[in-house]
């Protein structure tokens, strides 16, 4: 199954390299892909019959309204909170369809589902702040000693530790078979969106070509958001703040140093969005972009595999829906500045 292709589409935009500027994104799902454009995104899931259901969904846009949230470091936070929110809901949907007709009952499979990913999704946030913010921490006391007494000591084996965690989660879940077909279908995301970008029409020959690594990957985005809060921490003047308040040695010491971390989150998140988002993902060619990026787009390696047909094919058809709806939205445009008097 191909869908057809928007040529008219694929000639816009093209930049002087003969690569398309496109802000379309993408997330693996089970048995599935996810991609969000300008205007709605998409959801495209191999059902246990081998059909491909397809969904998509508009995108609430609060641009007018809430124009602050589209202000530097303050879209990064928005962009990840909302990519978490279509996260979760496009997951909900992939598990619905990927395990349809497994259940007793169509009530009964609706039913586990939201429970399950519920619940998945917070013990996900629990176990990622323990492995990655309280877990080095700890070792980072232990190995080092006091924050206040080695300070840049203490944030150098903290960010490294972090680091050293997250490569050995993702090497160890990409051993589980489910998780090295989701990777499949991250490198399936990957691949068509290359295809669209160097202005091929969509299909699996074409896309199968491209490299299965992104620069606007998310796991690059990952890898920056641990370089970058290596930085914010160590600028952050925590001790100042632990002298003045006079918080004591041993634990408490700690667990605000800890609280701090946390909360200095969103703002590492705005950093390093407008670092891989917005000026590496619009200068994918610039030298400093790839020396920064590199250590992310290796990771992908670990994150992504090489798809067969069946998983371009989702990709694929995720992709038109999406560039279907903005070629609808750019007519629409058109024709309403036709009627406009001179």
């Amino acid at each position: 199954m191909t869908p057809k292709n928007t040529d008219s589409d694929l000639k816009r935009a093209f930049k002087e390299d003969g690569e398309l500027k496109t802000h379309v994104g993408g997330q693996a799902l089970i048995e599935g892909i996810m991609m969000r454009g300008r205007y709605n995104w998409s959801v495209a899931v191999r059902e246990p019959d081998g059909n491909i259901y397809t969904e998509e969904h508009d995108l609430a846009s609060g641009r007018k309204k809430n124009s602050w949230m589209y202000w530097p470091i303050i879209r990064g936070c928005r962009a990840f909170v909302e990519s978490l929110g279509l996260g979760y809901k496009a997951l909900e949907i992939a598990a619905m369809h990927a395990y349809a007709g497994e259940e007793d009952s169509e009530e009964e499979e609706d039913s586990f589902g939201k429970v399950e990913m519920t619940i998945s999704m917070v013990l996900g946030l629990v176990l990622g702040v323990a492995l990655f913010v309280v877990l080095p921490a700890v070792l980072s006391n232990l190995l080092v000693g006091e924050y206040d007494a080695h300070t840049l000591a203490w944030n150098i084996v903290d960010g490294i530790v972090r680091v050293a965690i997250f490569v050995f989660y993702i090497w160890l879940i990409g051993r589980m078979p489910d998780i090295k077909r989701m990777f499949m279908y991250h490198g399936a995301e990957h691949k068509t969106i290359h295809c669209y970008e160097h202005g091929l029409p969509l299909t699996p020959e074409n896309a199968r070509s491209f490299p299965r690594l992104h620069v606007r990957c998310g796991t690059a985005f990952l890898i920056m958001v641990m370089i970058i809060a290596i930085i914010v921490y160590t600028l952050t003047p925590l001790n100042g703040v632990i002298a003045a308040l006079g918080i004591p040695s041993g634990a408490p010491k700690l667990v605000f140093v800890i609280f701090v971390r946390i909360l200095l989150m969103p703002i590492i998140a705005g950093v390093s969005y407008e670092i891989t988002v917005k000026w590496a993902g619009s200068h994918p060619d610039n030298p400093l972009v790839k020396v920064i990026l590199w250590p992310g787009m290796q990771m992908q390696y670990l994150t992504t595999n090489e798809p067969e047909d069946e998983q371009l094919e989702c990709a694929i058809a995720a992709m038109q829906m999406v560039l279907e709806r903005e070629e609808q939205e750019e007519a629409a445009k058109q024709e309403s500045l036709a009627t406009v008097p001179a």
